[in-house]
């Protein structure tokens, strides 16, 4: 008999572990009587751009909302950070807040203040900067987005619809957040002007490092700078993964949306 003994072979190098930067667990959000929120979990990996789909009226945003505190839930956790945003007191929560931009679906400009000074509330509110200081930020963060520093002159009522995303999205920089929400960031844009704030999208995030929590309903961003999207339904995440397991799937609605008529040219590139 062989009593030799085969050497062991060596252990073959794990795979990296993603970083959870944002973790809702079983999360309850109701208004009145109706639940929007019924148990959902859903994690979000540091670095990565997350898209967020669902049926309109299904409460893609109060996620959003409901992580930023704007929304009450009745049960379950939200970390940020490794923090559950719930132990955490006041100072600790403004501290968190800085780490992270929104850009809300339609810009929420303030109407009354030009496009520098709508850039600049964050930093007054969170910061102790010299105007001078403020001033030359806003340019750069003009410049970040594609403006030139002259637009922060005008007021949003003299904008173009896609000016006043990139004006909220210079907004959502001013901190230099880890992390940044979009809601619905191209809705309104024509295709030429989502694609190519798509691409701004995608090129900040490569550069800046960021997380990005995106809630769209746009097939174009889903396909061109999504690393992984995860679907609402009835409350829930019913299906998450790359473009290719959405594709894949088999739940009704997410078969239903990635294999319409809309979907159909798309779906023949990939």
């Amino acid at each position: 008999m062989d009593t030799t003994i085969a050497p062991t072979p060596a252990p073959s190098a794990a795979p990296p572990q993603k970083e959870v930067i944002i973790s809702a667990k079983d999360v309850v959000v109701a208004f009145g009587e109706k639940r929007i929120l019924n148990g959902l979990s859903l994690d979000i990996y540091r670095g990565e751009i997350l898209g967020f789909i669902g049926p309109s009226g299904a409460g893609k945003s109060v996620l959003t909302r409901t992580i930023l505190g704007l929304n009450k839930k009745q049960s379950g956790t939200i970390n940020v950070f490794g923090h559950d945003v719930d132990s955490l007191n006041e100072v600790q929560h403004r501290a968190i807040e800085r780490r992270w931009g929104v850009l809300f679906q339609q810009g929420a400009l303030f109407s009354s203040l030009n496009c520098r000074q709508n850039v600049q509330v964050p930093m007054r509110e969170y910061l102790k900067l010299s105007q001078k200081l403020m001033d030359e930020l806003a340019a750069m963060k003009f410049e970040m987005v594609g403006l030139t520093p002259d637009v922060g002159d005008k007021l949003p009522s003299e904008l173009s619809g896609g000016m006043i995303k990139r004006v909220a999205l210079a907004r959502a920089l001013a901190l230099d957040p880890d992390i940044l929400f979009l809601d619905e960031p191209t809705s309104g844009l024509d295709p030429i002007g989502a694609g190519d704030f798509d691409d701004l999208i995608a090129t900040l995030q490569k550069t800046l490092g960021l997380t990005v929590f995106m809630v769209t309903h746009d097939l174009g961003s889903l396909y061109s700078v999504c690393d992984r999207i995860a679907a609402l339904g009835q409350g829930k995440v019913v299906e998450q993964g790359t473009i290719k397991t959405m594709l894949a799937s088999e739940q009704p609605w997410v078969k239903s949306y990635f294999h319409g008529k809309r979907a159909e040219a798309m779906n023949a590139a990939v």
